[in-house]
């Protein structure tokens, strides 16, 4: 984009505000997950007498928290789709339809089935849509300071979902159930609002002045050469190929800072790329357009775990001698008809689970989360019934925590400000020390040590929960993002709904609370040893790379000196 002044032109590129309209969409994405997050731990509190009255209180509730979390997984699963064909806004606008209308339905609620279908199936679908909706604008919207404007978001939750519970509790004494449920509606209404809020990013870009050689470089990388350009991370450098031979490039160019192959395709690192380099900070990317090489490709986006994968991958269909889509004789063979199998393969885009890394990170989260969420909703039932605490110790303990919580939310966000760490890094610092608490606190049976240690596990439950959707949007690209996201909704969501209940199980056959929490640490040590191995073996590998590549260029310097 180019603006012309007094002077020369110019010129400006578009980049994402990292604040400005994204407030609003942090206040928008806090509406439905208050209502959504709350309405767990608050269940029983709203339908308890209700289902009481028809003989379904404790069988009843299982069966439609764990449709809840099935139907939620399911519609996570399908969003990333539903995004390429329908567009993120219309999808969000879609779920935060279905949340209210089920809680409408709630109001005329007269038997278990009716819940089923109101609380379970339309409310859960609704806010399984409104969840990678979400996720999915705020990556967009904000690039620089994701973890304090997460954490931002984060704590209005936390304020939110502090309030919920008291605000039913009052309703449900002034009002009843039905009224209460009618007020809800109401409440809940404000999920349409939060997605009205998820605008496109295109809408409210910002234009930043480019300096003359940026200038300089980005007509360079625009330039109408059949050419391919990979930038990747510093840790994951572009080696040349010694099988291809290189010529030069039509019109005379000829090689010097670049490798070029005439006839079939080209792999270029060029000043343009180590400008690229100094400034990974750009999010220049078209990841759907890998197996388009008639023009240039431009990649900075990803990880470098993702980009080395398809590094790899482009290193293979340069070795073939021909591009993907070209046949040998440079006549594109005719299309053929995929099988259903790689229709629901593409469509869902279940390739991410060839990634290790990615598997590595959904499976680590979903552990965590199932030992995080299990841990805290049966600690008050074991200050019950196992340490004999009355019901007004346990609502305090239950109060520190939360406040611990609400205040580690908001340490978060400040330090985030001033310090850069890597989300998946917050999350497995969280993992750890929870561990380590965790051990800690089956030793504890007095209120001022419960206190203590439940204060220091709300506080490291925010780095827990807050990086979530970060650690994969640093680790994704935009455009897999949402079925990204939407995979490990369906791994989790199912995940929880099988192990729950052979946790269960053991508990009510043992009738043992520290070896439910000894199972939970093993849960949670899941994601944290996993995560720790992958780090070492990333950086090992990193480390051999570039030492074989230190000898090769030492090799190759010495030989030419010889010659």
């Amino acid at each position: 984009m180019t603006a012309t002044g007094a002077g020369k032109p110019k010129s400006y590129q578009l980049v994402p505000p990292d604040g400005g309209f994204g407030i609003l969409v942090c206040i928008g994405m806090a509406f439905p997950f208050i209502s959504g997050l709350s309405s767990m731990p608050s269940f029983g509190l709203v339908f308890g007498d209700f289902l009481k009255s028809i003989g379904a209180e404790t069988s009843a509730i299982a069966i439609i928290t764990s449709t809840f979390f099935c139907a939620m997984s399911f519609a996570g699963l399908f969003s990333g789709s539903l995004f390429r064909k329908f567009g993120l806004r219309r999808v969000g606008l879609a779920g935060g339809i279905l949340y209210f209308v089920g809680t409408a339905l709630q109001v005329f609620a007269n038997s278990t089935l009716h819940l089923i279908i109101s609380f379970s199936l339309v409310q859960g679908i609704g806010f399984g849509l409104c969840l990678p909706t979400c996720y999915t604008t705020f990556n967009n919207y904000f690039v620089q300071n994701r973890v304090m404007w997460m954490g931002f978001a984060q704590t209005l939750i936390g304020i939110g979902s502090m309030v919920y519970p008291i605000a039913m509790q009052k309703l449900m004494e002034w009002y009843g159930f039905r009224g209460c449920l009618l007020i809800l509606t109401g409440i809940n209404a404000h999920a349409v609002l939060g997605m009205l809020l998820m605008q496109p990013v295109e809408w409210h870009m910002k234009k930043v002045p480019l300096e003359e050689e940026e200038t300089q470089l980005q007509a360079t990388t625009t330039a109408p050469r059949p050419t391919v350009v990979v930038h990747v991370q510093p840790e994951t450098p572009l080696k040349p190929i010694p099988e291809l031979e290189f010529m030069p490039m039509p019109g005379g160019d000829h090689i010097t800072d670049s490798l070029s192959v005439s006839r079939f395709s080209s792999r270029r690192v060029s000043r343009t790329e180590e400008h690229m380099l100094k400034h990974p900070t750009s999010r220049s990317s078209s990841i759907t357009s890998l197996g388009n090489w008639t023009g240039p490709v431009v990649v900075t986006d990803a990880s470098p775990q993702m980009m080395h994968s398809l590094q790899a991958s482009r290193r293979q269909s340069i070795c073939s001698g021909h591009p993907p889509d070209m046949s040998p004789a440079g006549i594109s063979p005719p299309p053929t008809k995929k099988s259903l199998c790689a229709t629901v393969v593409d469509f869902l885009d279940l390739t991410l689970l060839k990634q290790p890394v990615y598997v590595n990170i959904v499976l680590g989260i979903t552990f965590a989360l199932y030992s995080d969420i299990t841990f805290f909703t049966m600690q008050p039932i074991y200050l019950n019934d196992e340490l004999g605490y009355t019901k007004v110790d346990t609502a305090k303990i239950i109060a520190i925590g939360a406040s611990a919580d609400l205040l580690s939310r908001i340490f978060l966000a400040i330090t985030a400000i001033f310090i850069q760490v890597p989300a998946r890094y917050i999350y497995l610092g969280g993992a750890l020390f929870t561990l380590f608490a965790r051990f800690a606190f089956d030793g504890i049976t007095e209120f001022m040590g419960m206190a203590c240690i439940t204060a220091v596990l709300g506080f490291l439950r925010t780095w827990i929960h807050v990086p979530l959707p970060l650690v994969l949007a640093d680790y994704l690209p935009k455009e897999r993002f949402a079925s990204g996201y939407g995979l490990f909704m369906f791994t989790q969501g199912n995940g929880m709904f099988l192990i729950g209940p052979i946790v269960g199980y053991i508990r009510d056959r043992t009738q043992n609370y520290i070896l439910v929490f000894h199972i939970l640490n093993v849960f949670m040590a899941l994601c944290a040893i996993p995560w720790i191995i992958e780090v070492l073996i990333l950086k090992f590998r990193r480390r051999s790379k570039l030492e074989r590549n230190n000898v090769g260029a030492q090799t190759s310097g010495n030989g030419a000196v010889v010659h």
